[in-house]
């Protein structure tokens, strides 16, 4: 999944946003991150990038 800088910008401003007012603990960011990494080697993870890929085109309308 090719996904746009764009994107993993705005992500990152998520995050930022949720450890600085939303009083995100640094290591529950860190705990998800080591998830994410580790369902990305799931045999779930291709399901995942089709429903992002999906809600993605259903949100930009292409």
């Amino acid at each position: 999944m090719n996904v746009s800088i764009p994107l993993v910008v705005l992500l990152g401003i998520v995050v930022l946003v949720a450890l600085r007012y939303l009083k995100l603990r640094v290591w529950l960011a860190l705990v998800c991150t080591v998830f994410g990494f580790l369902l990305a080697a799931t045999t779930l993870a291709p399901d995942i990038d089709r429903a992002i890929r999906a809600f993605l085109s259903w949100l930009t309308g292409s």
